[in-house]
């Protein structure tokens, strides 16, 4: 079993979720709701793994927040 951290984002012009792996190229999708995004986005990496192991192009750290005036 392997885990991936992925980034969930609203499409502002579609109302959808996309959501994408960080530093994976093709590691993305998008659906509905968080239930569908999180399907088509272990579908998507299970076609991915069927090429091999990722080269993971950066390593995601986490989200952090800033103040600015």
């Amino acid at each position: 079993m392997r885990t991936f951290e992925f980034v969930v984002e609203r499409d502002p012009r579609t109302g959808l979720l996309v959501g994408y792996v960080p530093g994976w190229p093709g590691a993305h999708t998008q659906g509905a709701d968080l239930d569908e995004l999180q399907r088509n986005l272990r579908e998507v990496i299970e076609m991915l793994l069927e090429d091999g192991e990722p080269r993971l192009e950066s390593e995601f750290l986490g989200v952090r927040q800033i103040q600015v005036a």
